[in-house]
């Protein structure tokens, strides 16, 4: 008994469509395989935080030269902020 048309039909979408799976596995277990560990991506993130936040406390110590410990006294407070007070 000859198969008709639509089974045919049928059959070379569903090896298609598992084709097209078999293909997109393979393509996810190249990428982990390919990716670095994360937990070395992570220390890499944190150390650069690090360094950045390190510059931008350098940027505002940069006033604060003749003073030995910025942190002995009070933060100064700008003229403005003084006359919306009053």
């Amino acid at each position: 008994m000859p198969r008709g048309r639509s089974t045919f039909t049928k059959r070379q979408k569903e090896q298609a469509r598992q084709q097209k799976q078999r293909d997109k596995n393979e393509k996810k277990t190249q990428r982990k395989q390919d990716q670095p560990e994360g937990g070395a991506v992570e220390i890499d993130e944190m150390q650069e935080m690090r360094e950045l936040a390190e510059a931008q406390a350098a940027l505002f110590r940069i006033g604060d030269e003749d003073d030995e410990d910025p942190s002995s006294g009070p933060l100064p407070i700008p003229h403005a902020i003084k006359a919306l007070d009053r």
